[in-house]
């Protein structure tokens, strides 16, 4: 069943069609659009649709800017007050700065180059690419899906935020002062490597991963080592037991695995590999050569050494975080600071591209509908209030 919401224009009137079935616009013929349709195409007699395609109006919103005409890329966005400026211009970044953009606010989002997804070499569980996508081919179509729309990307990294009136003001290295109304941090966490050779080769042959949860379904059927020796570790190195009959805890320090870890990993099929004396880089993948020895060849290793929060600006505003340093959000993506919101791996969840997207629309939303109260003059939402249409 189809259902269509026409919009009449005032003073005109419905026709009643000769077939009983409905009607048509003043103005148009039946039979003028495809398989026919009463409703004309585009490329047709349409009625003007002044939204028909937005991408267009990109090059004129920006040509009455009237600064963004002079000065270096980085400056054109510092001239003007953003609604929200996002610092971090991964896919949480991006994603809210496409959103906002749709909602016809003035975006800018400070990209500092460095964001985890750009090392992720495939894709396999992201929404909508069956065959797979690379993280930098992600990003890359997110940046170019949010500048048509009208966002700015400022290359730079935010070294600092104040306060400025009822905004905010983000100093970029170098000096550059970006003021906004808003404030999104989506500046995601890095992730501990471990000291073993030729990293940046095995994680583009994947036969180093960090993210078990993503690519476990690809190292079915492989011996499996888990690089680490903590709770984390032993954690991964059960989870992946699910893909494989082999998976190895890779131990550096013996004694730093107790016994009751050791007892666990036993019940659940883990072995545990130790006095190693080196681990190499092979032809497929990393061999260990213990102390005995002997050579364990790995199909794929996993690094469970955790990450770092990059959170270091939620410091200035006082922004409460958790123990292991995530920030702090409500329902709707705000911290405790009023008018600063948060999403992606900066939040703690589960570190999935799929869960930072949907934070990050959550985010979006939340911030245009309390800048909406704002410029109507209502009474300003407090933290976690509901602050107007959430969704479809």
């Amino acid at each position: 069943m189809t259902i269509c919401l026409l919009l009449i224009a005032p003073g005109q009137r419905l026709l009643a069609g000769p077939t009983g079935h409905g009607g048509r616009l003043p103005g148009t013929s039946r039979g003028a659009g495809r398989s026919g349709s009463p409703f004309p195409m585009r490329g047709q007699d349409a009625c003007p649709d002044p939204l028909s395609d937005p991408r267009r109006d990109d090059a004129r919103r920006r040509r009455d800017r009237p600064d963004d005409d002079q000065g270096p890329p980085g400056m054109k966005a510092a001239r003007q007050v953003a609604d929200c400026l996002v610092i971090g211009a991964g896919p949480a970044g991006l994603l809210a700065a496409l959103y906002l953009a749709r909602f016809r606010r003035r975006v800018v989002a400070v990209d500092a180059g460095d964001g985890r997804a750009l090392g992720i070499p495939r894709l396999n569980n992201c929404p909508g690419f069956p065959d797979g996508i690379s993280g930098r081919e992600l990003v890359d179509r997110l940046r170019r899906q949010a500048t048509q729309y009208g966002a700015d990307i400022v290359p730079g990294h935010a070294a600092a935020i104040a306060r400025q009136g009822a905004g905010f003001a983000v100093t970029c290295g170098g000096g550059t002062r970006l003021p906004a109304r808003r404030l999104l941090l989506a500046t995601g966490v890095t992730d501990f490597l471990p000291d073993l050779p030729r990293i940046k080769e095995n994680i583009a042959r994947r036969s180093l991963c960090l993210c078990p949860v993503c690519d476990g379904y690809e190292a079915s059927g492989k011996r499996i080592g888990v690089f680490g020796q903590d709770a984390h570790a032993l954690r991964e190195a059960i989870f992946l037991r699910s893909f494989s009959s082999e998976v190895f805890l890779l131990v550096q320090d013996p004694a730093a695995l107790s016994d009751a870890s050791r007892a666990q990993a036993a019940q659940a099929g883990i072995g545990i590999c130790e006095g190693i004396r080196a681990i190499d880089s092979g032809a497929s993948g990393y061999v260990a050569r213990l102390l005995d020895g002997r050579e364990i060849a790995f199909g794929v290793i996993y690094a469970a050494l955790g990450y770092a929060v990059r959170a270091e600006l939620a410091a200035t505003l006082d922004i409460r975080r958790d123990d292991k340093g995530h920030i702090r959000v409500d329902a709707h993506q705000q911290t405790n600071a009023r008018g600063v919101y948060a999403a992606g791996d900066v939040v703690h969840s589960l570190n999935q591209i799929a869960v930072a997207l949907g934070q990050a629309a959550t985010a979006a939303t939340a911030i245009h509908n309390d800048l909406r109260q704002e410029d109507e003059g209502s009474s300003a939402a407090q933290p976690g209030a509901e602050t107007g249409i959430t969704g479809g």
